[in-house]
């Protein structure tokens, strides 16, 4: 499928008359902007030809979902319909995330590791919207409170976990699909816990957005399996982060380059 195919195909299934499309072809993305509200968003179109590719139609159905509600979003939030501090979390991007708006406002970040950045979300049940210096002058609140607001929130959400035994190494997965599974790695309580239950070296990573996988790893074949599932998460998540993981050590994480069938170089080592 050739993205010209693709972007024709979702103005065809959503042709409202308050959307107004327009394809940028040295970027290859699709700009959608909602007239009524003068806002919009981008949609990388390669991006969504290789989920395509994998799982067929509904591929096309789950953006076509997302961009309804996430425009949904936006005209609650203009008729002031998501104001609650209980619907403030945070949400974890790579470093790479732009770090504004569309529309050119400044997105409210805090720094994490060298890989993550922390961008905080105005949750509307189906979906979020990153809150922006405009969205921040909506709530009438300040940088500092939405940081203390979500790191509160965040402990609210659910911890449970999958376990699964590979080569004498368990790993542990997070995935409630509710768009914050990353954000657990923001939990204090939640790393130290799973801390105590670890024997081996602990492992975190964040690949994507709707998976958290922590690692008791016992030998090296662990990093192996760690490396390739990271790798696989991250290449096929729709909203990537990072294919490295992190080892978490006296209540902090450190970002790890694991080398095949070797122990993992700490990045301040590597260095």
């Amino acid at each position: 499928m050739k993205s010209t195919e693709l972007f024709n195909i979702l103005r065809e299934r959503m042709p409202s008359r308050q959307l107004e499309w327009r394809y940028d072809r040295e970027n290859d993305t699709a700009h959608i902007q909602h007239q009524e509200i003068g806002k919009g968003i981008s949609i990388s179109l390669p991006q969504v030809i290789n989920r395509f590719e994998a799982n067929g139609d509904a591929a096309i159905q789950e953006i076509v979902y997302t961009i309804t509600e996430t425009f949904d979003a936006m005209e609650r939030e203009a008729k002031g319909e998501m104001k609650s501090t209980e619907h403030i979390f945070p949400v974890i991007r790579s470093t790479s995330f732009p770090i504004e708006s569309n529309e050119g406002h400044r997105f409210i970040t805090a720094d994490h590791t060298a890989e993550t950045r922390i961008y905080f979300a105005l949750d509307a049940g189906t979906t979020y919207r990153l809150i922006d210096e405009n969205v921040l002058n909506s709530l009438s609140l300040s940088e500092e409170q939405i940081k203390e607001i979500a790191k509160f929130q965040v402990k609210k959400l659910k911890t449970a976990v999958k376990e699964d035994h590979v080569a004498g190494n368990i790993f542990y997965f997070l995935n409630e699909n509710d768009g914050y599974d990353a954000s657990r790695i923001l939990n204090e309580s939640f790393l130290k816990e799973m801390k105590a239950k670890i024997t081996g070296d602990m492992t975190v990573s964040v690949p994507h957005q709707d998976v958290l996988i922590i690692g008791d790893i016992q030998n090296e074949t662990g990093y192996d399996v760690l490396a390739q599932m990271a790798m696989h998460f991250f290449t096929n998540g729709k909203v990537p982060i990072t294919s490295l993981s992190f080892i978490y050590e006296n209540d902090e994480l450190e970002p790890i380059f694991i080398m095949a069938k070797n122990r993992p170089n700490e990045e301040n080592d590597k260095k």
